[in-house]
């Protein structure tokens, strides 16, 4: 007859159970404060008004932010980086395993169900029968099969620190491959632009050799002439050749840039041609009021944010290490010595309880272990804060470095135009004034150079608008468009 607990003392010891299971030594997670501004030094003062704090939110819903440049080849290379860049694929691995070992980790929740089937050979001694020395002990083969369950009860938060610590793992396993996918996104942009840049100084030097080489001509009809000296034709030779040379090593790097463009779309450069393209400039003004809550979508922040939570969980799994821990246990099924009466009902058997050892076990002494693992646990915490308020830092040091280039680059490129358009006028001036004899060919050659150099720097500044532009969509995390307001990376 099973003898039964009585009633009081049964609920007494369930709720004991049960106030321990709910006693977690792991406090809520909080996120640390970190130094963030207000507002953007960079930005305009009146449009500060509609800014707020961020925080991360590796969740936020995202978009092809690449797509206010109204490209549309710029759209097609974009799509297939993304589907065939093998960093993006491996990203994606990453992933799914941070999210499989977090799936396992969740399964401590539950308990563990086993079932088995075999046979063992014993003999038992003499003396565990009591039986003389030397006595014949039959040796007994046992058939059994069986069912086994075993589960941990949640003691102090134990299990549920572990679970917390998998899905922050996985968090910032997510966040992890957004930062890799915006990486990517933004390189195939700069590298994009600055194929365009390289094509627009090639056609530059490709207008500069042709004038040279009207030039030479001209320079070798006065000579036959007599009109100039020999000098002027090796000068004229010379500032020519140089062009090509020059326009040889633009088309050099051109080259290695479509070369690395090829791999991050997941292509050998053998497959893949960019036809010549020269940059316009690029104008993608910022919104006014752009709000610093874009900063929520840095994926970098936010995995920087999931390994603190993670090193937090993992502070209170090594805080529980010093509280006591209770394992269940139970087999149930049938034995018996021949196979034939295996499955009778007399044959049953079951067991609660560990096989060796005890359900409920209290630490008492392991040589300072477990304080060496909370130790490590807390130092590895603030590591972590130290990182994430770090990257904030430099997360807003990027955005200012975008928005003072945006700026600079713009009054620079005003400048710049200027520039070109005086220069040009110069190399008028100047070449009509020789072909009258009354200039040497020192003053020709000078004013094309300044023309060359300033048609250049005005194409290197459109490049460096482009890539300005590019830097600060990925320092913001994504980018905006005037109707949804903030797209991200996707």
């Amino acid at each position: 007859m099973t003898k039964r607990l009585p009633l009081p003392r049964l609920v007494i010891g369930s709720a004991l159970l049960s106030l321990m299971a709910a006693c977690s030594v792991e406090q809520p997670w909080q996120r640390p404060e970190a130094s963030i501004p207000a507002t953007f030094k960079e930005a305009q003062a009146e449009d500060n008004a509609g800014w707020k704090l961020a925080e991360p939110a590796e969740e936020a819903p995202r978009g092809q932010w690449w797509a206010i440049f109204g490209d549309p080849l710029l759209d097609e290379l974009e799509h297939q980086a993304i589907a065939a860049n093998q960093d993006v694929q491996a990203a994606a691995a990453r992933l799914r395993q941070a999210r499989a070992l977090a799936q396992a980790q969740e399964a401590a929740r539950l308990p563990a169900l086993d079932a088995g089937f075999g046979a063992t050979r014993q003999r038992a001694s003499p003396a565990s029968q009591s039986l003389a020395d030397g006595a014949q002990v039959p040796g007994q083969t046992l058939w059994r099969a069986q069912a086994a369950a075993s589960y941990e009860v949640d003691l102090f938060g134990r299990v549920g620190s572990g679970i917390r610590a998998a899905q922050a793992d996985a968090g910032r396993s997510v966040a992890l491959f957004h930062s890799v996918l915006l990486a990517l996104q933004a390189d195939v942009a700069q590298h994009y632009f600055q194929l365009r840049e390289f094509d627009a100084q090639l056609r530059v030097y490709q207008q500069t050799v042709a004038l040279r080489e009207d030039t030479l001509k001209l320079v070798e009809r006065r000579f036959k002439e007599g009109e100039v000296g020999e000098l002027d034709v090796a000068r004229a030779r010379n500032v020519l050749e140089s062009a090509r040379a020059d326009a040889a090593g633009v088309a050099r790097q051109r080259v290695v840039a479509e070369h690395s463009l090829a791999v991050l779309l997941g292509k050998p450069p053998a497959q893949f041609a960019f036809a010549a393209m020269p940059l316009a400039p690029v104008d993608v003004p910022v919104p006014a009021g752009l709000p610093s809550a874009l900063l929520e979508r840095r994926p970098d922040i936010a995995a920087a944010e999931r390994a603190m939570a993670a090193a937090y969980a993992r502070v209170g799994l090594a805080r529980s290490a010093f509280f006591p821990r209770l394992d269940l246990t139970a087999m149930l099924g049938v034995e018996s010595a021949t196979l034939g009466n295996l499955f009778h009902w007399s044959s049953r058997t079951f067991l609660l309880g560990p096989l060796a050892g005890t359900a409920l076990s209290v630490p008492l002494f392991d040589g300072g272990r477990r304080s060496a693992m909370l130790g490590g646990a807390q130092a590895q915490l603030d590591e972590d804060v130290a990182l994430y308020r770090q990257q904030v830092l430099v997360a807003f040091r990027e955005v200012e470095d975008s928005l003072a280039d945006l700026r600079l680059l713009k009054v620079q490129s005003a400048a710049q135009t200027a520039a070109v358009t005086a220069a040009q006028r110069a190399g008028q001036l100047s070449q009509s004034q020789y072909e009258e004899g009354q200039v040497s060919y020192l003053e020709v050659i000078d004013a094309q150079r300044q023309i060359l150099q300033a048609r250049l720097q005005l194409n290197r500044l459109a490049g460096a608008q482009a890539a300005a532009t590019v830097s600060l969509i990925r320092a913001l995390g994504g980018g905006w468009d005037a109707t949804a307001g903030l797209v991200a990376a996707r």
